[in-house]
């Protein structure tokens, strides 16, 4: 079990896995912004009166929707590209 708590807080593979999230968090956001731009501007060719409330409760919706979901998938990516997943099934089979 010592070699797998060393392997999981390895300093190298801990930043090489947070650079990585951190890269992926980057798109989410620019999808984040483009998504929020795309929504806003398909209200006003639908003719809603775009009113600073409707323009406010978009912004944030969307915005929160994508960012929300993207942050989870990019954990997600964090978990395995880091061996947590694996090695919580490997701890379980040593202590039967």
């Amino acid at each position: 079990m010592t070699k797998l708590r060393n392997r999981l807080s390895d300093p190298v593979s801990a930043a090489h896995a947070w650079a990585r999230y951190r890269w992926i968090m980057r798109w989410v956001i620019l999808t984040a912004v483009l998504g929020v731009a795309a929504a806003l501007l398909w209200l006003k060719f639908e003719g809603s009166p775009l009113t600073v409330a409707v323009v406010i409760a978009t912004t944030a919706g969307v915005a929160f929707s994508i960012l929300l979901a993207g942050a989870l998938m990019g954990l997600i990516f964090l978990s395995a590209g880091t061996g947590h997943d694996g090695d919580v099934g490997r701890i379980d089979e040593e202590d039967r």
